[in-house]
C-alpha cells in the first residue's frame, strides 16, 4: 500500500459501515510497515495477551497498543476505552488497526473509534487467531499467526 490513503473517501465509507473496513493480516502488516503513523491496537484481553500471544512489530520499529476492549474476566466492554486510546493517538485521520482473537471484537472497537470522530478505523478481520480449524484449534487456519506473521509469546 505505497499510495496515500484518501481519508475522505474512507471517511464517507467509514460514516456509511461503521469503520472505514476489513483488512487482512497480511495487509494491516503492509500498512503498519508502509506508514509511518499506522498503529495496530491489540484490543484483546490481558489474559490472552498472557497467555496466547502477540503481533511482534519490532522488525518495524513499532509495537501494539495493548488496549483491552473487554475486560477480563468480566468481558464488559470498557467504557473508557476509547478515551484511553485517544490518549496514545494522534490526528483523528492516522490509520488505526483493531485486532481481536477473530476479527469480532475489535470490529465493535473500530467502530466506537469511528463513532467518536477517528477517520481511519480498520478491523483485523480474521484477527490473531481466526477461525477455528477442523481440529477445534485456532491459529493454523486463519488470522495473525496462520499468516505467518511476526509474533511473540511470553
Amino acid at each position: 500500500m505505497s499510495q496515500a490513503i484518501d481519508i475522505s473517501a474512507r471517511y464517507e465509507i467509514a460514516l456509511a459501515n461503521g469503520y472505514a473496513g476489513d483488512v487482512s493480516p497480511t495487509s494491516a502488516w503492509r500498512m503498519l510497515s508502509e506508514i509511518a503513523d499506522a498503529t495496530l491496537i491489540d484490543v484483546r484481553t490481558t489474559a490472552e495477551w498472557a497467555y496466547v500471544g502477540g503481533p511482534d512489530l519490532r522488525t518495524i520499529g513499532k509495537a501494539p497498543l495493548m488496549i483491552e476492549w473487554q475486560t477480563f474476566p468480566s468481558m464488559q466492554i470498557d467504557p473508557g476505552f476509547v478515551a484511553k486510546l485517544a490518549q496514545h493517538v494522534g490526528a483523528r485521520d492516522m490509520p488505526l488497526l483493531m485486532l481481536c482473537r477473530s476479527g469480532a471484537r475489535s470490529a465493535a472497537a473500530a467502530t466506537a473509534m469511528t463513532a467518536a470522530g477517528y477517520r481511519c478505523c480498520f478491523n483485523v478481520a480474521s484477527g490473531f487467531e481466526g477461525i477455528l480449524d477442523a481440529a477445534g484449534h485456532r491459529g493454523s487456519a486463519s488470522g495473525w499467526k496462520a499468516d505467518g506473521l511476526p509474533w511473540s509469546q511470553k
